[in-house]
């Protein structure tokens, strides 16, 4: 009879939600005093949920924010459309959704606790609580993390394709032929991931665009296309290092070499079909330079030989005098062929260069609270071992022992971009914790 009861009651409860049980429990008891000690169990909770949660108050009060303002927008759409409102909108609608099942969660969390240590909870009722409080404690955390993550501003250049530039270092010959490595690893990556990958520029010391699995590569600009590919392979700048041995070296001693990567976004030919309000026209936008300040040069196209090398002025070299960046293309027989690649590649170089300026100037002003600047794109990011197999991603620490098929831009290399992604999410976190704080010692 005992069981039956038992069963019935586990049912019955199971049906109700975490404050249900709050409910039903006040219904057996409506006494002030209980509602009062319940009262103060509750408050002891939820001061020990906000410690394990990890959210700082003032993470909870931007999110809170963010979901008010995404509120009046939603409240004003509804009356009248606007395209500009509606994209704000859903910009904020990640962080809006995140906050709102944190609350609940954390509600229901809170009122879990209380049934679990309230001395006047029936026992089956304090069973079944103490089942579901780790579950609901696991669900918390997941949400907390997912909240600040969402509390991140959203890249600028995010959304676009992107150039991925490959340049040999140290190590000479060695480095010229593990570029070669590199650039076949990401030509198979984007291949797996459905985006069009294509050379925009090529040099190497077999001649102009040779391409061959040994030739020494000095320079190579790899063109991905697809929405979201500057997102996806922005972690990826940085130096890759290679530890093997040499097909030249007769006594079988590693040499270790290096060759620095290179992510730009990739900006459309106009400037206005994605980048919404920036345009190539705003001087107030990264995207913008201005041709006053650039100056022209064509020449003869040098290289190993073929029909329009030293026979036509089809190669464009590109210098922003502000600056001093060159971009010199002589990839195609045709001079306006080069000539727009050549400022596509210079419009990335110019805006790449002004965020990562206002980047280090906040870096400087975090140093005070954070202790250590930011990483920086001369540091290693990844070692490629070849007599142990093994690749490295100094960043987030992830060791994996499938250099081939990471190699192949197989399943292995998805998962060190994705650790070095994660880690890029963490320092992102530090950053905004770290504004946060600069901005609270400023209003005091």
């Amino acid at each position: 009879m005992f069981h039956v009861r038992q069963a019935f009651v586990k049912t019955t409860l199971r049906c109700f939600r975490p404050h249900q049980w709050a409910q039903k429990l006040h219904s057996t008891d409506g006494s002030s005093d209980h509602f009062n000690r319940s009262e103060k169990i509750a408050d002891k909770v939820r001061l020990a949920i906000s410690k394990t949660t990890t959210i700082s108050p003032a993470f909870l009060e931007r999110a809170r924010i963010i979901a008010a303002e995404h509120a009046e927008l939603s409240a004003q759409l509804a009356t009248e459309f606007d395209t500009s409102k509606a994209r704000k909108a859903g910009e904020l609608s990640t962080t809006t959704i995140a906050l709102k099942e944190w609350e609940l969660a954390s509600n229901s969390l809170v009122e879990l606790q209380q049934l679990l240590y309230d001395p006047k909870t029936d026992t089956e009722l304090r069973s079944l609580a103490a089942e579901e409080i780790d579950e609901s404690t696991k669900s918390l955390e997941t949400l907390s993390v997912a909240l600040k993550a969402s509390l991140i501003p959203t890249h600028p250049f995010a959304h676009l394709p992107c150039l991925l530039e490959l340049r040999p270092g140290a190590g000479g010959s060695e480095a010229a032929l593990f570029a070669g490595d590199l650039l076949r690893m990401y030509q198979a990556f984007c291949k797996r991931h459905m985006l069009r990958a294509s050379l925009l520029k090529l040099d190497d010391t077999e001649g102009i665009g040779s391409g061959s699995d040994s030739s020494q590569i000095q320079e190579a600009v790899l063109e991905i296309e697809g929405d979201g590919a500057y997102g996806l392979l922005r972690c990826e700048a940085g130096v890759h290092r290679v530890q093997r041995v040499p097909a030249t070296e007769s006594k079988g001693r590693t040499h270790t070499s290096a060759v620095s990567v290179l992510v730009l976004p990739n900006f459309p030919s106009t400037g206005t079909e994605a980048l919404g309000e920036n345009s190539f026209n705003d001087p107030s936008s990264d995207y913008y330079v201005d041709p006053k300040e650039v100056r022209t040069d064509v020449m003869r196209a040098r290289g190993a030989g073929g029909q329009h090398v030293n026979t036509t002025d089809s190669a464009v070299r590109l210098t922003h005098l502000p600056t001093n960046t060159v971009v010199a293309i002589q990839d195609s027989r045709s001079q306006p062929k080069n000539r727009e690649k050549a400022w596509r590649l210079l419009r990335a170089k110019i805006a790449q260069a002004r965020r990562e300026a206002r980047e280090e100037e906040m870096a400087q002003m975090r140093v005070s609270v954070v202790g250590v600047a930011r990483m920086g794109r001369g540091d290693k990011i990844r070692t490629y071992n070849w007599g142990q197999q093994r690749v490295t991603d100094h960043r987030s620490g992830l060791t994996l022992h499938h250099l081939d098929d990471i190699l192949e831009g197989g399943d292995g290399l998805d998962k060190i971009i994705d650790s070095a992604r994660a880690w890029l999410t963490e320092q992102e976190l530090e950053s905004l914790a770290a504004d946060e704080e600069v901005m609270a010692e400023k209003l005091t």
